[in-house]
């Protein structure tokens, strides 16, 4: 890892490697019912998600959450998804991508908007922790946006990682926003939070699966 030359993919975390699109519904949903709002569907979620977070719940309110709104409902759905999170898995096929880009002799990380004391336990009883450089998680408050986070977890990896080497895989526009800013590449991904013509709006190559994803990535990184 002491060169510059390599291929580097930073992860997002949640709807990509980590597959807990029904625990992030349902806990937008018990958000939601603070307000009295109607629940939602998963393609309704995909359709309507963006970032930064109060933005979304504007969308189903005609108008942005008070400060106060934003505080009980950000409460309910982090206590909701903590609870209910348990039940989810990696996606399909995770474990082999990571360990074959590994193997390939590539590195990789993972950026999340996820809070780090929350994610770093959660990649560790995976026993995927050793694949990645760094791990790093949301340690601000949350509802922003990831540009200035990703151009600091690339400045941490600075004479390991060449951005211009890097490609972003996420499943939100936002992942593909903060590749550009920190000078990276990106693939996004569908089976995450984002229609695939939400992502496509993005202007970055949008694939089904990680394993398309990933070879994507190593096209790019070329």
């Amino acid at each position: 890892m002491g060169k510059q030359s390599g291929a580097h993919i930073v992860w997002d975390w949640n709807g990509t490697l980590f597959h807990d699109n029904a625990a992030v519904v349902g806990a937008t949903n018990a958000a939601f019912a603070e307000l009295g709002l109607e629940p939602i569907t998963l393609e309704q979620y995909r359709a309507l998600y963006c970032v930064p977070v109060p933005k979304f719940y504007e969308r189903l309110l005609g108008r942005l959450p008070t400060e106060a709104e934003w505080e009980a409902m950000d409460a309910v759905f982090h206590r909701y998804y903590t609870e209910h999170r348990i039940r989810c898995a990696l996606t399909e096929g995770a474990v082999e991508l990571l360990t074959g880009w590994t193997s390939a002799g590539h590195s990789q990380s993972i950026l999340s908007m996820y809070g780090h004391e929350d994610l770093v336990p959660l990649v560790r009883g995976f026993g995927i922790e050793s694949h990645f450089v760094r791990v790093d998680g949301r340690t601000g408050p949350s509802g922003g946006s990831k540009a200035e986070h990703m151009v600091r977890h690339l400045g941490l990896l600075a004479g390991a990682v060449n951005p211009a080497r890097t490609v972003v895989i996420g499943d939100a526009a936002d992942d593909a926003l903060a590749a550009r800013y920190a000078g990276a590449r990106a693939v996004l991904y569908t089976g995450g939070s984002h229609s695939r013509a939400s992502l496509e709006e993005a202007g970055v190559p949008v694939v089904d699966t990680l394993g398309e994803a990933v070879a994507e990535a190593h096209r790019l990184a070329e």
